[in-house]
């Protein structure tokens, strides 16, 4: 009897659960700015408010907690490339005009012009719902080419002296997105380090369990033998990753063609990557990490800054070339220097 009893609980409790779905409703739509809106951004008003994007509210169906990101890209992209302009729990954002600006100076986008950039916020209420999409909405912005301050993160550990306020040991967000990417040579084998929003100690992140998790104020995370890093870090999502790397050449126009690398040279001074090497002209190269394709580097637009998966660089002239790699900075450069 207590049996039967069960079974009928389970079932019914089972029934009660396929009840309860969700019904998504509407997606936040954007009430200001409203169309139309031109911008243009100048050295004198860079501290200003480029507009407070507000939104209707996103229907999940039930009562929710809902997050908020505002996303920016420039106009017919898709969002393909979208930058995070902020977050927010309520129904708007405050946005700068050096934010908008940084953002379209690293995107390679034209001092003094105006381009058309497109806006949209994505609400979120569970990982086990679809996101709301509100409808994109058109603005015109002429940015002013200056040097970007970009995010850093800094990097202290026992291979610099724990110092949290070192500048030359920092990692770089390119695209202000919260995706921090840089190298840093570590001179010592099994070093300890952090990552900090320095420059203090107020805000930082260690690895409790070496899990790829950062953890707030959690333990050192432990690198292994010497050499230059590769330190990879989503603030959104709070992993990390460390890659000890060596660079190579390789491509139809170095001495080993498509199979074989030709190493390069690392200067723990200057930071570069450089090699003396014969050149074949017509042919082209990419820069690549540790003999293999997991990580390379090439130049989408042959303007001598470099994308992670970027299309094959073209030589010019056959000859000898001193080729430099620069990863000191948040954008990755290279150059080929005819001798």
């Amino acid at each position: 009897m207590w049996s039967l009893a069960l079974s009928i609980f389970a079932f019914g409790c089972e029934d009660d659960r396929d009840l309860v779905v969700a019904q998504l409703g509407d997606a936040p739509v954007i009430t200001s700015p409203g169309a139309g809106l031109s911008v243009d951004i100048t050295e004198d008003n860079l501290a200003d408010e480029f507009a407070t994007i507000s939104w209707t509210p996103a229907d999940f169906g039930f009562a929710a907690a809902v997050n908020y990101k505002v996303e920016i890209d420039v106009a017919g992209n898709s969002f393909a490339e979208a930058v995070e302009l902020g977050t927010s729990t309520s129904d708007d954002v405050s946005v700068v005009n050096s934010k908008v600006n940084n953002i379209m100076v690293a995107k390679g986008l034209p001092g003094g012009e105006f381009t058309d950039m497109e806006i949209r916020v994505r609400a979120s209420a569970s990982g086990e719902l679809d996101e709301l999409i509100s409808a994109a909405i058109t603005v015109s912005v002429s940015p002013v080419a200056v040097e970007i301050d970009y995010p850093k993160l800094q990097v202290p550990g026992s291979y610099q002296g724990w110092d949290v306020e070192n500048e030359a040991t920092v990692i770089y967000s390119a695209n202000s997105d919260g995706n921090f990417d840089g190298y840093l040579y570590i001179g010592e084998d099994g070093a300890e380090h952090k990552f900090a929003d320095g420059p203090s100690w107020d805000v930082n992140w260690g690895d409790t369990g070496a899990d790829g998790t950062l953890d707030a104020n959690g333990d050192n995370i432990v690198l292994g033998t010497a050499g230059v890093y590769r330190f990879s870090v989503d603030i959104n999502t709070l992993t990390h990753s460390s890659l000890r790397t060596d660079w190579g050449i390789i491509g139809d126009a170095t001495p080993g063609g498509w199979d074989t690398d030709t190493d390069m040279n690392y200067d723990q001074v200057t930071g570069l990557w450089t090699v003396d090497i014969d050149l074949v002209g017509g042919a082209n190269i990419k820069f690549r990490v540790n003999d293999g394709w997991d990580l390379d580097l090439g130049d989408n637009d042959t303007d001598g800054k470099m994308e992670y998966g970027g299309a094959d660089i073209p030589v010019a002239e056959s000859g000898n070339y001193t080729v430099t790699l620069d990863l000191t900075n948040a954008i990755y450069t290279y150059i080929l220097a005819k001798n």
